[in-house]
């Protein structure tokens, strides 16, 4: 149970392995107006980096589980270098199911609501840990217009234009689930350029360090091809956010 080698490669110098910079994740903190001990699952959790700055900055304590050993300790060490780590922990699990013991504040599933098989089902997955008026978060990419066909949705990353909504299509959708939208920090162009072109640099300095490695001329293919890609399709036609839902 684990991620792929070359996903931790490609990411290994990311803290947030989203589309998100620094500056989103702080502004996307203010808005929720987070109280001193509020209860957070964070599921997915990457490399801790959301809910270890959520515990410095506003006291929240939580849980985050992820299914890569690799992020989650990095998770961990993060939590030591930040100096909360008596108030956050991090589970090397997949995030598939998993519910939490006891009721939280804050649920969380950004940018990976595959655990759910889709919105709905990961809107359904954190519901079953979320406590009474309490909030959940979801990240999830969107069209940022429409795609013409499926070969365009597909050099997005997509295996078709019916992956993702556009932006209000989105909304409504977290509606027809029985939640209100209280809160969104979109992603931008800048942020898709640092979260996808630190990438590239994670796979060139790899490369170099490991010629001989099984892993190689895959490594050497995306390094020939990803940027391109990106810049020729991804980076016009989709977009990504984080949206705030309270239960109707």
């Amino acid at each position: 149970m684990d991620l792929p080698r070359i996903f931790t490669i490609r990411e290994s110098s990311h803290p947030i392995h989203n589309p998100f910079t620094a500056g989103k994740l702080a502004a996307l903190g203010e808005a929720l107006h987070l109280e001193p001990g509020t209860r957070m699952l964070d599921l997915a959790s990457g490399s801790g980096e959301m809910l270890c700055r959520w515990a410095r900055d506003y006291l929240v304590t939580g849980t985050g589980v992820d299914i890569s050993s690799v992020f989650t300790e990095q998770a961990r060490r993060r939590a030591v270098e930040l100096g909360v780590a008596d108030r956050v922990s991090f589970v090397h699990s997949d995030a598939a199911g998993f519910v939490a013991a006891k009721p939280v504040d804050l649920a969380a599933c950004l940018g990976a609501t595959w655990i759910g098989g889709g919105v709905a089902g990961t809107v359904e997955l954190l519901s079953k840990s979320l406590g009474p008026g309490g909030l959940m978060l979801i990240g999830e990419p969107y069209w940022r217009q429409e795609v013409p066909d499926d070969d365009v949705a597909k050099a997005c990353g997509a295996r078709g234009k019916d992956d993702f909504l556009v932006l209000p299509e989105l909304i409504e959708r977290f509606g027809d689930l029985g939640f209100d939208v209280v809160e969104m920090v979109l992603a931008d162009q800048d942020s898709w350029d640092r979260y996808q072109a630190a990438q590239w640099f994670n796979l060139r300095r790899w490369l170099d360090d490991n010629p001989d490695d099984e892993l190689a001329a895959e490594v050497r293919a995306e390094l020939d091809t990803e940027p391109t890609r990106y810049t020729r399709y991804q980076r016009e036609h989709l977009g990504w956010g984080v949206f705030a839902l309270m239960r109707r």
